[in-house]
């Protein structure tokens, strides 16, 4: 027996508001019955004294010395602006929106 059918892939599209051809749905259904066959497969290997992992290998965040270093000023910053407004980079408007 398949792990999901072929009815409750249609009532999932239709709760996300996808539109699917009955070719669609049949696909689908076989491929999420295949991933949901080897999520099963998966959680039957897994045995209880293993930890819990994101990643195999051991990791370590590796941090560094917050140091202050000069950066630039506002003049050096502006001076390869293409355009500039009120000490400001002036970029093109996206949203057509009114200032």
């Amino acid at each position: 027996m398949p792990a999901i059918s072929r009815d409750e892939v249609a009532h999932l599209a239709r709760l996300s508001r996808l539109a699917l051809t009955d070719a669609e749905l049949d696909e689908f259904a076989g491929q999420l019955d295949s991933i949901l066959n080897h999520v099963k497969a998966v959680a039957e290997v897994a045995a209880n004294d293993v930890p819990a992992t994101a990643h195999p290998a051991a990791t370590a965040n590796t941090w560094r010395d917050d140091v202050i270093e000069p950066g630039l000023t506002q003049e050096q910053a502006l001076s390869g602006a293409p355009e500039v407004d009120d000490n400001r980079f002036a970029v093109p408007q996206i949203l057509g929106e009114e200032q």
